[in-house]
């Protein structure tokens, strides 16, 4: 039990509880008084300073005697942000993407950057991390960290694809084959055997597939002896390929396009540049021998995955 003191002299606010629990009227400790002025006077400042006091009816607020905004602090901080990125912005700029990779400190910092880049425009279609993004009838758009290549893996070619897109073509074979031809050739394809069958180079597959079924990186036309595959890989999904084509203008057909970000007026040389690096470096990239020039290159050629 708590000891008991006579406070029957002390002044009270007259609430009692139980006969012997009372409000006093003592005043609170200075320490505390200190505390609450302190505050009031912080929040007069603050309020006075910054812009933070609306205007009733009129939907507007005091500007503050400081000056200060969010956009001006932000513009500060972006300023110091580009400060610290314009020795590398400047160095990359007469830079091919191959001397870029040659440069450690250089390749950081574009991988860095290049994320962001990747997130805004390619993820969407080609997934975080560049991991692809799959439907019901395949992936919609190829994964990029892998070593599988439609259009070439090395760093010109990632380049070139960024830059001035793609839109290969297959020709729809619904009026050239019979149903049973089709279905020879899609069982070979399936196989990953597609020179099995004659029909393979006597109906013309090794125009763009070439005699080996390998594919051929100039065209962009698929290697269809690994069993990877663009579209959906089952029997009946390799005979709709087949059947309708890709981009071939029938309403049935596959459809893979890849846009231009440059001719689109998307992304500056730079950022293109940076793309290139960051996918590159994802860990399919190509060893590009021998290495490219430190000078941009305007006329390479253009390839994608």
């Amino acid at each position: 039990m708590s000891e008991k003191h006579d406070v029957s002299g002390a002044q009270t606010t007259g609430h009692v509880w139980d006969d012997d629990l009372a409000d006093f009227t003592n005043q609170p400790p200075k320490w505390w008084m200190l505390g609450l002025t302190a505050s009031v006077l912080f929040c007069v400042v603050y309020f006075l300073y910054y812009p933070s006091i609306p205007f009733a009816g009129t939907g507007g607020f005091s500007k503050g005697i400081g000056g200060w905004t969010a956009i001006k602090e932000m513009e500060a901080d972006k300023g110091e942000v580009d400060a610290v990125r314009g020795k590398f912005e400047a160095k990359l700029k007469d830079m091919t993407p191959a001397a870029i990779l040659a440069d450690k400190e250089l390749t950081e910092y574009v991988t860095r950057s290049g994320k962001v880049l990747f997130g805004d425009n390619c993820a969407a279609c080609h997934g975080q991390n560049g991991a692809g993004t799959k439907g019901k009838e395949g992936l919609f758009a190829p994964i990029l960290n892998d070593d599988d290549w439609l259009y070439g893996g090395k760093i010109g070619d990632i380049h070139a694809s960024i830059e001035g897109g793609h839109q290969s073509m297959m020709l729809a074979h619904k009026d050239t084959l019979s149903a049973a031809e089709i279905d020879t050739l899609a069982n070979a394809v399936a196989k990953g055997q597609p020179t099995s069958t004659p029909l393979f180079a006597a109906k013309g597959c090794t125009v763009c597939h070439g005699e080996d079924g390998k594919g051929m990186q100039a065209m962009g036309s698929a290697n269809l002896t690994d069993k990877i595959w663009r579209f959906d890989g089952s029997l009946e999904g390799i005979k709709r390929t087949i059947t309708y084509g890709v981009n071939s203008g029938d309403p049935q057909t596959r459809v893979a396009v890849m846009p231009s970000f440059k001719a689109a007026g998307k992304l500056s040389d730079a950022e293109i540049k940076k793309l290139a690096v960051y996918v590159y470096k994802f860990g399919g990239g190509q060893v590009d021998t021998p290495a490219a020039p430190a000078v941009s290159d305007k006329a390479a050629p253009a390839a994608a995955k």
